[in-house]
Order: structure tokens, then C-alpha cells, then sequence
């Protein structure tokens, strides 16, 4: 495919990026859950039934996914209805929709729907991000193969980054007004993807320059991470004047058109240079089927592009549902209720919002992190991806039981430690998808996986959080729990569950040990 100078894998990336930094809108749910509980008259449990909502619609993505196959599977996206452009389109309408009539319900715009309702709402709103994130991650995986992880760490973690940025847009714009802040969710968002979305393209292809392009896109959102903490500190310490957070808001701005210049560098280098691209590796010479040492599962999964349905067939689909229940339930069951948490803990307004902003660069650095370190240790070591995974649901285990002791910061340190280890399972899961089941239709199988999310949600924030809190608040007065016992015997189940997660994380490794091995030797050769 010919590139023209305006239109290349590397604007493609940056479209993707800015995309990814305003649409991970259900990681500010925190922001407003207080006054979409107060203007509906829910309890905690009901909240918690409609935030589910939100966190199904975000991971069920089979249709993004099948939608991306039929209209981008060629990569040179003749013809207007062709290319990811259009997944992202149907993505822009539900969020749209989602979040306006979220608002019309807060401000009584429109008459107090009931719970199904706005449980539509907020699926509508969160079914938006499949389709933001199979459009901009596939592509980032078929334009940057070679270094998938960190591809895929550096769409991911700007979406995790994008709480924080929201945030600071909450403070700049909405001046402490969160029913204004839905409203603003509904308009700035949808203006920006779709002027980002025709540049988000795929064209397959891999080049030596790569890892140095992709090393300046890491190393600006690593600077993005430093300023958004400064600014929260500055937040917390010494508080800022409207004219400061506007004036600090608009820098931010600034930082986040700099992967522009990495796409315009890298395109330069590649007129100067004019080095040839070679198409992306054939996965299926990773493998040679002959060998006898190789299971037949074994040179099924990991040398051929699977459907879902294949890939449902196998053992390693299994193992990775399982361990994303205990993950990514779990810790987008603490991120659910984090500000709840804080309340019941006595941390005033300014820390609660600190800590949704907190989180989502927690939830970045574990990310990117994952994806960015797991690629240097595969090229190197040959260490598989499902080591890390494991590792790291041992650290969401640890950060559990943090949560649940009630010491004094115990709710920092404890959403540092889940917001890493919930973050770098968003990176870790999609690229081990493409490795062993392949690229062609990673989307429906990352989406189909991606249901473990919402279950382990409902699970946990509903049947576990929801349920031990009413119970617990029931015997106070206004039923309304003040103190470290109102979640701790929660956090205390959802640590062993990680544990339980990391023991899956294992016995994948071991199934996949060979295959790694043989996949870094095949891009040391390459």
C-alpha cells in the first residue's frame, strides 16, 4: 500500500491516541456517582446494579469486533464504507446518546427515568469504548506487530489515563458541578473523535525505525503522567485559583498535541531514508507442525489466525476468562466504589476527587508498564506474557488486603497498588490474544474474553461490595456506614480471588512457555 504524506500509520496512531485520551469516560464515574445517587433515590446497591451497567456495556465488544472484521480486514480501506473509521463512528453515537441522556435524568431535563432506563444509558454510554478501543488497538497491533505490547500499552494507557484528564477538564470547565460535567462528557469527547477519526487506519506493515518512534510516543506519555501529578498535588497541597487550573488545563492541552511531532519526524525519516517495509511476519511459520514435541492444541492455537469459536475450543481461552474475572472484576469493582469507600473513611471532597485522578494514572503506568516491560523481556529473555500476569494479580491480591487493613492512607496506597496490577491486565490480555490466537480476528476474541470484566463486576460490586455494605449500614441509624469495617470484609474476599487469579496465570504460562520461546527467537532472527 502507497502512503501519502498526510495519511500514515503514524498519524494513525496519533488520532488513536487523542481518541483513547477522551473516551475513558467510565473511569470518572466517581466524579458524578454521588449526585446521580442523590437525583435518582438510589441506595448503595442500586448504584452499584447501574454502574454495572456501564462496566457490561464497556466489555461486551463481540459486535465492535465483528464489526471491525467485515469493514477493515483490508488494510488499504478502499471505499467510503470501508476501514476502522466507521467502527469508531457507531462508537461516537452511542457515547453521544449515552451520556446525554445520563445528563437530561440528573438535571431533570427529562422526567426520572426508571433503573432499567438509566441502566441503558449508562450500557449505551460504556458500549461505546469497544468500538473507540477495537478500532484504535487492533490497528495499533497490525501497524506496530513486532512491538505489539507496547503498542497496544500505549492505547490502553492513555484510556486509562483519560480519568485523569477528564478530570482536570471537570476543574477547568464545570467549575465543581458534576451534572455539568456529564453534559461536557457528552459534547468535548464527540467533537474529538470525530475529527481524529478519518486519520484511524491500518496498513500492516513494520519498519526498523519502530521501537524508536514508539520509545518518543512512551517517553511523552510518561512527561503527560509527571505534569497531571504535579497538578494534583499542586490540587491537594495548596489548592488553585480558576485562572490556574484553566491556564494549567490549556498546557495540558499543549502536551497532548506532541505526538503529532513524533508522526511528522517519523515520516520525515522515512522520505529521507526511504527504508522498505516489510509485510508483517506470517504467524504461522512460528511453528512447525511436524515437530513432536508440539501438542496438536498446541500448533492449532498458537500458528493459526482463530475465529472465536476456535478459540472458545481451547484450554488457554478458559484460563484466560478465569484469571480476568478475578483481575479485572475485582479492580473495576474497587474503582466503582472508591469514592464510597473514601466517604465512609471521612476524606474530604478535594481527596475523593484526587483519587479518581490517582487512579487512572495508576491505571496508566500499569498499562503501559505491562506492555512496554514484557515486550523488552520477550525480545531478550523469551520470558512469556502470562508470567507477568500473573505477577501482577499478586500485586492486585497484595493491594486487596491494603484496602481492607483501615490504616491511616490505606486507601492510597491501596488504589496505587490495584490501579497498577487492574492497569496492566488492559495491556497484557489483548497482546497475549493476538500472540496465541492471532491478529486477523483479535477483536472479537479480546471483546469476547473482555466479558469476564462485567461479570467479575456485577460479582463483585453488586453480590459482594453492594450487598456486605447494605448489610453492614442496615443496623446505623441513617444507613449510612462510617469506618474501615464497611468494606473490609469485601477487600478481604476479593484479595483471595486475585490469588486464585494468579494460580491460573500460572498454568497458562506453562502451556504457553514453548510458544513464547519460540516466537522470541523468531523476532531475533526477523
Amino acid at each position: 500500500m502507497v502512503e501519502r504524506p498526510w495519511n500514515t500509520k503514524w498519524l494513525a496512531a496519533v488520532a488513536s491516541i487523542w481518541i483513547q485520551c477522551f473516551t475513558g469516560a467510565s473511569y470518572a464515574f466517581g466524579i458524578y456517582s454521588s449526585i446521580l445517587k442523590t437525583s435518582q433515590s438510589y441506595d448503595q446497591s442500586t448504584l452499584d446494579a447501574v454502574s454495572v451497567s456501564k462496566d457490561i456495556g464497556a466489555n461486551v465488544g463481540i459486535l465492535s469486533g465483528l464489526l471491525y472484521t467485515a469493514v477493515a480486514s483490508s488494510s488499504s480501506g478502499n471505499g467510503f464504507f470501508k476501514g476502522p473509521w466507521i467502527v469508531v463512528f457507531i462508537g461516537l453515537l452511542q457515547w453521544f446518546f449515552g451520556y446525554f441522556f445520563i445528563w437530561a435524568s440528573v438535571v431533570g431535563f427529562i422526567d426520572r427515568p426508571p433503573m432499567a432506563a438509566m441502566c441503558f444509558f449508562m450500557f449505551l454510554a460504556g458500549h461505546s469504548q469497544p468500538f473507540f478501543n477495537t478500532a484504535n488497538v487492533v490497528t495499533a497491533v497490525r501497524n506496530f506487530s513486532d512491538y505489539g505490547g507496547t503498542a497496544v500499552g500505549i492505547m490502553k494507557g492513555f484510556l486509562g489515563l483519560s480519568g485523569a484528564i477528564l478530570v482536570q477538564m471537570y476543574h477547568t470547565l464545570s467549575e465543581g458541578n458534576p451534572s455539568a460535567f456529564i453534559l461536557q462528557l457528552a459534547i468535548v469527547p464527540s467533537l474529538i473523535v470525530l475529527l481524529a477519526m478519518p486519520f484511524v487506519r491500518a496498513y500492516d506493515t513494520t519498519d526498523k525505525s519502530d521501537k524508536t518512534h514508539l520509545d518518543c510516543l512512551s517517553l511523552i506519555s510518561l512527561i503527560i503522567v509527571a505534569y497531571l501529578m504535579s497538578i494534583i498535588l499542586l490540587e491537594n497541597v495548596l489548592g488553585l485559583s480558576r485562572s490556574f487550573q484553566t491556564s494549567f488545563f490549556l498546557l495540558l492541552v499543549f502536551m497532548l498535541s506532541l505526538p503529532l511531532l513524533v508522526a511528522i519526524r517519523a515520516q520525515k525519516l522515512r522520505f529521507s531514508s526511504s527504508p522498505l517495509e516489510s509485510p508483517v511476519h506470517d504467524r504461522a511459520a512460528l511453528l512447525d507442525p511436524r515437530k513432536p514435541e508440539i501438542s496438536s492444541e498446541e500448533v492449532l492455537v498458537e500458528s493459526d489466525d482463530l475465529n472465536v469459536i476456535q478459540a472458545m475450543c481451547t484450554m488457554n481461552f478458559w484460563l484466560l476468562f478465569i484469571a480476568m474475572i478475578c483481575g479485572m472484576g475485582t479492580g473495576l469493582a474497587t474503582v466503582n466504589n472508591i469514592r464510597q469507600i473514601g466517604e465512609s473513611l471521612n476524606y474530604p471532597t478535594v481527596q475523593l476527587n484526587a483519587l479518581v485522578s490517582l487512579w487512572s494514572i495508576w491505571n496508566f503506568l500499569g498499562r503501559f508498564g505491562a506492555g512496554y516491560i514484557s515486550d523488552i523481556y520477550l525480545h531478550k529473555y523469551a520470558w512469556p506474557r502470562p508470567v507477568f500476569m500473573a505477577i501482577t494479580l499478586s500485586v492486585l491480591a497484595v493491594g486487596h488486603g491494603v484496602m481492607a487493613s483501615g490504616l491511616q492512607g490505606n486507601l492510597y496506597m491501596g488504589s496505587l497498588l490495584v490501579g497498577l496490577a487492574y492497569g496492566s491486565q488492559w495491556s497484557l490480555m489483548p497482546t497475549i490474544t493476538s500472540e496465541i490466537f492471532g491478529i486477523k480476528h483479535m477483536g472479537t476474541i479480546y471483546y469476547t474474553i473482555s466479558i469476564a470484566s462485567p461479570v467479575g463486576s456485577y460479582i463483585f460490586s453488586v453480590k459482594v461490595i453492594g450487598y456486605l455494605y447494605d448489610k453492614v449500614a442496615a443496623s446505623e441509624d441513617d444507613h449510612t456506614c462510617v469506618g474501615s469495617h464497611c468494606f473490609r470484609a469485601s477487600f478481604v474476599i476479593m484479595s483471595a480471588v486475585a490469588l486464585v487469579g494468579s494460580l491460573v496465570d500460572c498454568v497458562l504460562f506453562f502451556r504457553t512457555k514453548r510458544f513464547y520461546a519460540k516466537l522470541a527467537a523468531k523476532r531475533i532472527i526477523d
